[in-house]
């Protein structure tokens, strides 16, 4: 599927759009999921935990778009976690790569209409607190959606009540009770000296930020920032699937003019290889919890 215009805002899918990919899947595969996982940069490796698995390359299933960048594998996998059904995301989409808004968050809609119930996001994040560290996992209590004020929203534009409503809630877009979950479980796998909580903002890339504008997130309560999450839990939220965000903090942004440090992805992808087994079994014993 090619990337569609990220100046427009009309969105191009129908419910009969969603409608087919969902068939074509529930038609190809036994598993009914009721939890879905969006795996960020360098952490598909949360597919390969899923037992009985069904994978599905992204350019075999009806009008899915593709992933196009590195750490992101482009497969669909269903299969069972703990004994709980569960489908996975290696690789997610992004404004960046030229997709508009709508194509960015097109399997959320098909996720809701395969039966899912939770949507756990995870992403890989700029530290834009100053008392994180790099390694931290973050849990994204709130987020700013810096395209949404720009107009770049996932609901622009005609509304499906099928879907839901309107004017959707957005306070309470990051469950507290999987997070108070998500809390007690990394104590448990030991996991809570670098478990963090905080605001996720996200930026469309695909730059880097410049030193005056890390200075501006902090100034606006950001404590983390990256290139996704916010499309996909938007619309997670008007579809009513609960959700939890986990920032892993793969690098602290530059604030300052003196520093020789220079943001990169080969850094992002390195720090996620080296704190991905934390991750992993935070993730799965908190999905046999829910």
């Amino acid at each position: 599927m090619e990337a569609a215009s990220s100046s427009s805002n009309r969105c191009s899918y129908s419910y009969d759009d969603y409608r087919e990919t969902t068939d074509w899947l529930l038609s190809h595969t036994e598993q009914r999921p009721k939890v879905a996982i969006i795996c960020g940069s360098g952490l598909g490796g949360l597919g390969d935990l899923l037992d009985n698995k069904t994978v599905f390359p992204y350019k075999d299933i009806p009008r899915f778009p593709t992933s196009t960048v590195p750490g992101h594998e482009g497969q669909l996998v269903f299969g069972s976690l703990r004994g709980r059904q569960c489908v996975c995301m290696q690789g997610r989409f992004h404004f960046y790569e030229g997709y508009n808004i709508h194509t960015v968050t097109y399997p959320v809609r098909v996720f809701f209409l395969l039966g899912v119930e939770t949507l756990i996001v995870t992403n890989a994040a700029g530290g834009v607190n100053g008392s994180f560290n790099v390694g931290d996992i973050m849990l994204i209590k709130d987020h700013i959606n810096m395209p949404g004020f720009a107009g770049q929203n996932p609901l622009c534009g005609h509304n499906d009540e099928r879907f839901g409503v309107r004017f959707p809630c957005m306070s309470d877009a990051y469950d507290r009770d999987l997070i108070a979950l998500a809390k007690h479980t990394a104590e448990e796998q030991g996991c809570g000296t670098f478990l963090q909580q905080g605001v996720y903002c996200m930026l469309a890339g695909p730059t880097f930020e410049t030193i005056a504008e890390c200075r501006l997130l902090q100034l606006l309560g950001a404590d983390a920032v990256g290139m996704s999450t916010v499309p996909e839990v938007v619309v997670a939220r008007h579809c009513g699937m609960r959700v939890l965000g986990l920032s892993l903090i793969t690098n602290k942004v530059v604030t300052d003019y003196a520093s020789v440090e220079k943001a990169n992805h080969e850094e992002v992808l390195e720090t996620t290889r080296r704190r991905t087994q934390d991750l992993q079994r935070l993730v799965s014993h908190l999905i046999a919890k829910i």
